[in-house]
C-alpha cells in the first residue's frame, strides 16, 4: 500500500497543535504552576534570609526544621501557583462589549440613587392626635 500523504493535523477545537503534545491550557496551567513555586522559593528564601519571626534561626535549630521548611515551601507553592493562574485565566477574558445583564450601571447610579432619597422630605403617615377623653372610653 502506498504511503498517504497527508498534511499536518490543524488545531482542533480541544487545543492540540500536532501530534503528541499537550493542549494549550494544560501547558499553560504547567507553566503558571513553575511560575508560582519559584515565587514560593524566593518567598520561602526570603522568609529565611530575614528571620522573620525567628523562622530561620528556628529552622536550623530545630531538628524536623527542613521537614517543616519543604511543606512551607510546598503549601506557599500550591497557593502562588493557584493565583498566578487565576490571574493569567482573568487577564486572558476579552471585552466584547455587550456589557452586562439587567443590572448594567446599576452600580454607576447608586451615588445618585442616595442623594435623592436624602433630598426628598421622609413620608411618614399622619397620626390623629387621640384626646384623653377617648382614651379612658377604651377601658
Amino acid at each position: 500500500m502506498p504511503a498517504r500523504n497527508t498534511p499536518d493535523p490543524a488545531p482542533d477545537y480541544h487545543g492540540y497543535d500536532e501530534g503528541y503534545r499537550l493542549p494549550r491550557l494544560v501547558r499553560l496551567y504547567i507553566l503558571q504552576c513553575l511560575i508560582g513555586f519559584a515565587l514560593s522559593g524566593l518567598f520561602t528564601a526570603l522568609l529565611l534570609w530575614f528571620n522573620v519571626a525567628g523562622l530561620g534561626t528556628l529552622v536550623m535549630a530545630t531538628q524536623g526544621g527542613f521537614m517543616a521548611l519543604f511543606l512551607l515551601f510546598f503549601f506557599n507553592g500550591l497557593v502562588f501557583a493557584g493565583v498566578q493562574f487565576a490571574i493569567t485565566i482573568m487577564r486572558m477574558a476579552g471585552d466584547d462589549g455587550n456589557g452586562g445583564g439587567r443590572r448594567d450601571g446599576a452600580l454607576a447610579s447608586v451615588p445618585g440613587r442616595i442623594l435623592a432619597a436624602l433630598a426628598q422630605p421622609a413620608r411618614m403617615p399622619a397620626q390623629v392626635p387621640v384626646a384623653d377623653s377617648d382614651r379612658s372610653a377604651d377601658r
